[in-house]
């Protein structure tokens, strides 16, 4: 575990350096930036982190990493389920649909991870990376019954929501969504799918969506870079 006093310093060392560059500079490779800073690569690259997921720098295969600049952030309200593309809407930015696969199993007694649902269900998992300008900023993945949406449902008109597609249809109708919500380490899969390190800080999201006979419609996991989002909540104070 690194001590915090001097990992702050490092931090806040690195934060003066990144807003001392203007977007789409690049910064000093990592072996010089860990010698400039005194510090071992590794624990750079811990620090780095904090910005990567922030989405004020970038780091490109190959080719270095570079000042991004302050981005839009997508705000809402947690007490009523929207789609990041009618969050995009609110706020002006513009999002698309990235890497997309489609799969089809069956729900097997075994199966890793526990799903929702009853066995021998036919599934189809909906993946897929919501970009923003040049980078993913979330990696969605959906299960619903392939009674429900097929891949031919997919070919034209899918932006990227499941939730947008099935508001759009009407049938089954929606109802209510239960979310748990988290913070988890990037998998390698994961950082792969959002170009950030193995390990970086992720805003995680499990969520199961009803229609109004009470059946889950989709069980959805989302990984969203924090530095993109801005989520709360509203509560009302209770009375004594």
């Amino acid at each position: 575990m690194q001590n915090s006093q001097p990992f702050q310093r490092l931090q806040i060392e690195l934060e003066r350096i990144i807003n001392g560059k203007s977007a789409g500079a690049k910064l000093p490779s990592e072996p010089q930036l860990a010698k400039d800073l005194g510090v071992s690569r590794s624990t750079l690259r811990e620090a780095m982190r904090t910005f990567e997921v922030q989405g004020l720098i970038r780091r490109r295969q190959g080719q270095g990493t570079f000042v991004v600049g302050k981005q839009k952030t997508f705000e809402g309200g947690l007490e009523v389920l929207e789609s990041i593309e009618t969050l995009s809407e609110r706020i002006g930015l513009k999002v698309r649909m990235g890497e997309f696969d489609v799969k089809r199993f069956k729900i097997e007694k075994n199966g890793e991870p526990a799903l929702p649902f009853p066995m021998k269900t036919k599934v189809i998992q909906i993946d897929r990376t919501i970009d923003t300008g040049e980078r993913p900023i979330a990696y969605l993945v959906d299960i619903l019954p392939d009674r429900i949406i097929d891949e031919n449902d997919l070919i034209e008109g899918f932006d990227g929501s499941v939730l947008d597609w099935l508001l759009k249809r009407g049938n089954p109708v929606l109802i209510q969504s239960k979310t748990r919500i988290d913070s988890v380490a990037a998998s390698s899969k994961i950082a792969h799918k959002l170009q950030v390190q193995r390990g970086a800080p992720l805003l995680f999201f499990e969520s199961d969506i009803y229609d109004i006979a009470d059946q889950i419609v989709t069980h959805t996991y989302s990984y969203f870079l924090p530095g993109f989002f801005d989520f709360h909540i509203v509560r009302k104070v209770a009375q004594k």
